[in-house]
């Protein structure tokens, strides 16, 4: 048995970038592909699972979409990716899959806060920079009872 193909959220972002959405099943699919090019093994589940708890990916319709704190990457052997998997590249509806990421960033920062959870606080309040540079979404309220949780 070989070692698992090593990607990140990055790498994970560059291959469904290059499809511009991709469901679990397909993003499953791809990385197979690239570990069996590499004669590796398959990364584990955890790393679509790690991906979308830090918005490297962003779930939405079914689908997976480069997040806002990714910085999409093209991992060696991804290029041919399109040529190997039967999949029509997609043009996500950017506008819904922003507010779907706001909904779930509202919700886990009131989770977090509900909770006293500091270290999702300190998280979230780093990620709301990135939701914010990434699509049409206004977060200043949430960062502010965010930053008030941090204080003292």
């Amino acid at each position: 048995m070989s070692d698992p193909i090593d990607l990140d959220g990055d790498d994970l972002a560059g291959v469904v970038d290059l499809f511009g959405a991709l469901t679990r099943e397909e993003l499953d699919r791809a990385l197979a592909e690239l570990a069996f090019k590499r004669d590796a093994d398959p990364p584990d589940a955890g790393v679509i699972e790690r991906a979308l708890a830090d918005y490297e990916l962003v779930a939405h319709d079914d689908r997976l979409v480069p997040g806002p704190a990714a910085f999409p990457a093209l991992p060696e052997g991804a290029a041919d990716l399109p040529h190997i998997l039967d999949v029509e590249p997609r043009s996500p509806d950017r506008a819904a899959v922003a507010r779907a990421v706001e909904e779930r960033f509202r919700a886990e920062t009131a989770r977090a806060l509900a909770e006293g959870d500091d270290d999702a606080v300190v998280r979230l309040l780093d990620a709301s920079y990135d939701l914010e540079a990434w699509g049409p979404i206004d977060l200043g309220d949430a960062r502010r009872r965010l930053d008030d949780a941090r204080e003292p």
